[in-house]
């Protein structure tokens, strides 16, 4: 509906639209400046979540998955209340009016990704849960490429690149896999992690970054929740350690709070293709914390599947 000003010229109360759009489209196009630090962000998010396949698996034997899943996202909602609450009361609404798309974002990034991981720590090593997730940024590119944005010759060839490091490294040297029973685990959790990534491209504008997070980590926790008490009742609760307490901790507040804050900054600065190159360097980052922590030694062959994904990870998130 058009009104007239003084000077007798039309203006339209969908002007508030189009400057969200304008804000739209803005983003989508940082700067060199902008989109350095979102590639930061990605790498950050990467090297915590690096970790968190170590902790994942050292809580394999002591801790029920989902139980551990529930505990992760409890501590993850405690740590970064202080910071978000403010945000997400002011947004209360906003939150009520967009709770079909949160709700779908927390059951693939929250609930089902976490809850696939830390079943797939049962069964399978932490570098084999590290070079497996590196899988799904060919996901991620593809629902990028789907969705109209155009990945370039340069990024195409890095990301193919890094592929082609990742699948050398997951066959210890040759184009193959060598996949145990937690592998496919985790294969669904990339697909599931993919798709989180895709959706952040879809969050509205409006929503503030924190109270989005905190959202999440609530409704992922009542998703949890009905899972969370029949392990209980079935397999009975675990022993609080100063290991397991240690490992909770650090999956809660740095793989959950900080990571994830980290990784929807960096995919709304930078889309979630670009991120995804980023995501590449997660077999390398867990090839040396497992040298680090776990002393595991890295062969001629690993070194040289390393130097692809850094290659391509360096073409595919260039601007």
């Amino acid at each position: 509906m058009a009104v007239m000003d003084r000077a007798g010229t039309g203006t339209s109360t969908q002007q508030p639209q189009q400057t969200q759009q304008t804000q739209a489209r803005t983003r989508l196009a940082p700067g060199k400046r902008g989109a350095g630090v979102g590639v930061l962000l990605a790498l950050l998010a990467t090297v915590v979540w690096s970790g968190s396949f170590v902790a994942t698996r050292g809580m394999a034997d002591s801790v029920p998955p989902v139980q551990a899943v529930f505990w992760r996202w409890v501590i993850a909602a405690v740590a970064v209340s202080p910071f978000a609450a403010r945000q997400a009361w002011r947004q209360r609404a906003l939150i009520r009016r967009h709770l079909g798309y949160t709700a779908l974002a927390t059951l693939f990034g929250v609930a089902l990704y976490n809850t696939l991981v830390h079943q797939a720590g049962l069964t399978t090593s932490a570098s084999n849960m590290g070079m497996i997730m590196a899988a799904s940024p060919v996901v991620m590119a593809l629902y990028s490429r789907v969705g109209g944005e155009r990945l370039g010759a340069r990024r195409t060839f890095g990301m193919l690149l890094a592929a082609l490091g990742v699948l050398l490294l997951v066959g210890h040297g040759s184009p193959g896999l060598d996949l145990a029973a937690g592998d496919l685990w985790m294969f669904a959790a990339a697909l599931s992690f993919a798709t989180y990534s895709a959706l952040l491209r879809r969050k509205p504008a409006e929503l503030g970054g924190l109270a989005f997070l905190l959202t999440t980590f609530a409704l992922g926790t009542l998703m949890l929740a009905p899972a969370y008490a029949v392990s209980v009742t079935v397999q009975g609760g675990f022993a609080l350690t100063p290991g397991t307490g240690g490992m909770l901790l650090y999956v809660g507040v740095m793989s959950s709070a900080v990571a994830f804050f980290a990784w929807n900054k960096a995919v709304s600065v930078i889309g979630a293709a670009r991120a995804g190159v980023v995501y590449y360097l997660q077999p390398v980052c867990v090839a040396g914390l497992g040298l680090l922590l776990l002393g595991e030694r890295t062969g001629p062959a690993e070194l040289g599947c390393m130097a692809l994904i850094l290659a391509g990870v360096s073409l595919g998130a260039r601007r």
